[in-house]
């Protein structure tokens, strides 16, 4: 199981978009429990507590105790709703577990071994992950924190797919693969590739300035030589 986590809650009795608003100014989050056959269960949450569980990755994956008067209840994140334009929260959605009952998640992935990597260490390629976490299903004892994937061994242009990734004991992926579906998780592209994109720019770059030496200086527009400048020309040489 991953990292358990708790947070303190307080009963909620006042509802409506004003009533909200004021909680908020008080550094109060609105929270709904629901789930595990039970009614659902509004509370109150710490503004600052959470904020900063929240920055923690385990916190996103972990079975979460919250604490109240009445008790304990062990829940998982499922959805957090942020100001638009201000860095406060809304409204947190937590869903209460039973140990009998599978879990949907999503659970990050952790690449370990990428700086070994030959194809990035020696051959000086771009690693490149093509996912960042996997949609899974597991008992809430196997819930993991994260997914290890071995990138050490890694090539240039070397793949891992999704097959490939080994999970933890417990663990199933939400979607089965078809016969045929394998998708990439990481790879090492080489590094030409950026040089062809960055040689390409300087070719243009170097073009336009070819084009505005010929019309003169800052990109002024060259001014022929008339008879009567020619004719100066030869005096001042006099």
């Amino acid at each position: 199981m991953s990292t358990n986590f708790e947070l303190n809650t307080k009963p909620r009795d006042v509802f409506g978009t004003k009533a909200s608003r004021r909680l908020r100014r008080l550094d109060q989050v609105p929270a709904m429990i629901y789930g595990a056959d039970q009614n659902n269960e509004a509370v109150l949450l710490d503004h600052n507590e959470i904020m900063r569980n929240l920055e923690v990755e385990a916190f996103h994956s972990a079975i979460i105790s919250l604490n109240a008067e009445s008790g304990s209840q062990q829940v998982i994140l499922r959805e957090v709703q942020r100001h638009r334009f201000q860095p406060r929260l809304v409204h947190i959605d937590f869903q209460r577990i039973k140990a009998t009952e599978k879990l949907h998640m999503k659970i990050p992935l952790h690449f370990e071994g990428a700086d070994e990597a030959p194809g990035v260490k020696v051959e000086e390629g771009i690693f490149s992950p093509l996912m960042t976490e996997l949609d899974i299903t597991c008992l809430p004892k196997d819930l993991p924190e994260y997914i290890k994937v071995d990138v050490s061994a890694l090539g240039i242009n070397d793949v891992i797919h999704l097959s490939s990734v080994e999970l933890p004991e417990g663990v199933e992926l939400t979607v089965l693969l078809h016969e045929g579906e394998d998708p990439t998780v990481v790879t090492v592209m080489p590094p030409r590739e950026i040089e062809e994109e960055v040689l390409e720019v300087e070719a243009g770059v170097e073009g336009v300035e070819g084009v505005e030496g010929e019309e003169g200086v800052e990109g002024e527009a060259a001014v022929p030589a008339t008879d009567e400048s020619a004719g100066d020309a030869d005096s001042s040489k006099e």
